[in-house]
């Protein structure tokens, strides 16, 4: 590699930038691709376990196809707000109970929060939503019905892509809010307040509450983490395919391509992945400098 013309060997060639030899800039001997290494540090991916990492994916997704369902439910009066504010306290309930039951001592010891912290903090939540409900429902009149389905659409779409999926307990903020913001979008052409509430409240349990309890099945119970996937995505189609059969072909496709295809793709490409390291990389400290930081 090193450039024509370059000294013979009586004067040896030594990689130090601080002593002058007679060797251009960039002159480098033969030894220089014997440190040569290709994909160090690779990690090798399984088809099953990138399957059940991207049901994380669909599960989301179907997640959202649920909660619009819901609000296809309302909107023509075929689900009343009441029997909504039921079946999520019911649902709350039911997971509140569940997390509780995965949350070993010594993590509940290390939890400041306490049950009556959650309560209160469950009550002034529901004490304003219900409160603002009327201004909720009004807030978009000005706004065309077009323009408001578009808004919920791209939010919605928001909360997928930056929904932190590696660790979604709490969800990240960027993901929550836009959730919320379509869920105010959508929920104030519904027909009155109380079915604001109801959706707002539905929404706060689908996007804030369920990644939390479904983070814990994962990291404690991952057998049924992966069957509360499956479930959740069959309940998502079957869902959207009672009010439209065409919407449910397409998030089964979707579902099918994150879950089945996209992991059977990495998979396949890994093999044609190559990267190489050598001494030309950048160099690393791996002293412990803290203590000039001090």
């Amino acid at each position: 590699m090193g450039p024509d013309g370059a000294p013979g060997q009586a004067v040896p060639w030594r990689k130090v930038l601080w002593e002058h030899q007679p060797f251009p800039d960039n002159y480098v001997d033969k030894r220089f691709l014997e440190e040569l290494r290709r994909n160090e540090g690779i990690r090798q991916y399984r088809y099953l376990a990138v399957v059940k990492e991207a049901g994380f994916v669909g599960q989301q997704l179907s997640c959202v196809a649920i909660f619009i369902t819901l609000w296809l439910y309302m909107e023509q009066r075929l689900l009343s707000p009441e029997r909504l504010l039921w079946t999520c306290l019911v649902c709350a309930l039911l997971g509140y109970g569940l997390y509780q039951a995965l949350t070993s001592h010594a993590e509940s010891a290390s939890e400041l929060r306490t049950h009556l912290a959650d309560l209160q903090s469950t009550t002034i939540f529901l004490s304003f939503t219900f409160g603002f409900s009327p201004v909720l429902k009004t807030l978009t009149e000005s706004v065309s019905t077009d323009t408001v389905y578009a808004m919920s659409a791209v939010m919605l779409l928001a909360h997928l892509v930056s929904f932190p999926y590696a660790q979604p307990s709490p969800p990240g903020s960027l993901s929550l809010n836009a959730a919320l913001f379509a869920s105010v979008c959508l929920a104030s052409r519904l027909p009155g307040a109380l079915h604001t509430f109801a959706m707002l409240s539905c929404a706060l349990l689908v996007f804030a509450l369920w990644p939390c309890l479904l983070q814990r099945l994962r990291e404690k119970a991952p057998n049924h983490f992966t069957g509360l996937c499956v479930g959740v995505c069959v309940g998502g189609v079957g869902g959207l395919g009672s009010q439209s059969p065409g919407g449910a072909v397409l998030l089964a496709l979707a579902l099918g391509s994150l879950t089945l295809l996209c992991p059977l793709l990495l998979v396949r490409l890994q093999r044609h992945k190559d990267t190489i390291h050598g001494p030309w990389d950048e160099a690393e400290i791996q002293e412990d400098l803290s203590h000039f930081l001090q």
